[in-house]
């Protein structure tokens, strides 16, 4: 029996699981650790980091998976780098789940930029009130722009460091354009700044941004090393059928 190992965090790797037991397959769903309560799935569930690239494909090789997916955010850069690695040294087939990128649409402001760093330096020095939605593994680069007033939205409750004008939220989407007008609204925010994860659950932020007529940096996503990638749920489970990647 084929053993899947499933490197989630996402909407999409949550689906994925569902669909995966539903079919009575044998998984391991791995967190990495960074949230305090999450999701529950319908599989077994493993919490915390492999030690990278060896200790990955040491546990590849050592629980007998023979099938590794990717489902974990866009902006994972070092554990996907690092799957990719470890697959091709444990012998093991990989297949990255992998959301599109949003693309700007007619009445959208966006101000594409490389990273946080960039983002920091498109806001400019004039004192703004900013939406960071970013999740707290990222906003430490804008502890260099400690003049703008930040509203901070964590899935957990953390310490914010470096950023003495903000405003923290806790919180777990999925969100609404109509909620997320309205807290918009409320905190009188003058600009967004978000990564291009793609998918419908964090989408909000943006459909409310265009109502409102507010301008979004838009942070690219990082490099990733070539691997084979599919676009939904429905192609994975083809994937692990049938050895390809169709209908993408």
């Amino acid at each position: 029996m084929r053993h899947i190992l499933l490197l989630g965090g996402t909407t999409e790797a949550s689906a994925l699981a569902a669909a995966l037991a539903a079919r009575g397959e044998r998984v391991t769903f791995s967190y990495a650790g960074r949230t305090e309560h999450p999701r529950d799935q319908p599989v077994p569930t493993r919490i915390g980091g492999f030690g990278g690239v060896e200790g990955l494909a040491d546990f590849l090789t050592r629980e007998g998976v023979t099938h590794l997916v990717d489902a974990t955010h866009p902006f994972a850069a070092r554990i996907s780098a690092n799957a990719i690695a470890a697959a091709e040294r444990a012998g093991v087939a990989l297949l990255a789940l992998v959301r599109p990128r949003w693309e700007a649409g007619p009445g959208d402001r966006w101000a594409p930029v490389a990273d946080t760093r960039g983002a920091v330096a498109a806001l400019g020095p004039t004192p703004m009130r900013v939406f960071l939605a970013l999740g707290r593994q990222t906003i430490g680069d804008f502890a260099s722009a400690p003049h703008h007033d930040y509203l901070l939205r964590f899935v957990d409750a953390a310490p914010v460091l470096g950023l003495p004008r903000h405003h923290l939220l806790v919180d777990r989407g999925p969100f609404t354009p109509e909620g997320e007008i309205a807290l918009l609204r409320a905190h009188r925010v003058q600009v967004i700044v978000a990564k291009n994860a793609g998918g419908s659950g964090a989408r909000a932020k943006l459909d409310a941004a265009r109502a409102l007529d507010l301008p979004v940096v838009m942070i690219d996503r990082p490099f990733i090393p070539p691997r084979p990638e599919a676009a939904s749920v429905a192609h994975v489970l083809d994937w692990l059928d049938h050895g390809v990647v169709r209908g993408v």
